[in-house]
């Protein structure tokens, strides 16, 4: 029996910086298309946790060393990635000191979660409303289907 064909996995992270007042996030600029503004994030690799590819990528991307702190959730929404179908589990995540952009990172910024740079490109913009229901209300967010 052939594998079944099933969508790229992938990860992403929100990162709070905790040694900063106010805690804002850390995004990056997308060196590749889609371009724009984007969590740090990308491809699992075979033989790779979820979770270690999360730490991976931030620290590729920023690097930052990131400590994983809650799972905000999985989205999977055939049109979420314009390259292809994926599926993300996005976690947020913790660190400290000054982001550096490297590897698929043209660019790094922080932000305040409340005032966010354009565009955000893929759901992330979803995603980091999302990730405010929690900041604000300390509840993680009702699965929807878009």
């Amino acid at each position: 029996m052939p594998a079944p064909k099933t969508p790229s996995l992938t990860t992403d992270i929100v990162i709070e910086l905790s040694d900063r007042p106010d805690v804002p996030i850390v995004l990056i600029r997308r060196k590749h298309p889609p371009h724009g503004w984007a969590l740090p994030g990308g491809f699992v690799d075979v033989g790779e946790s979820l979770e270690h590819a999360a730490v991976r990528e931030a620290e590729e991307e920023t690097a930052l060393r990131v400590t994983l702190k809650i799972l905000l959730g999985c989205y999977s929404d055939p049109s979420r990635d314009p390259r292809g179908h994926t599926a993300s589990a996005v976690y947020i995540a913790e660190a400290v000191g000054e982001p550096q952009a490297q590897d698929d990172a043209a660019g790094v910024a922080v932000f305040s979660p409340e005032a966010l740079p354009s565009p955000l490109v893929f759901d992330h913009a979803r995603i980091l409303r999302d990730y405010l229901i929690w900041r604000r209300q300390g509840r993680l967010p009702t699965p929807s289907i878009p």
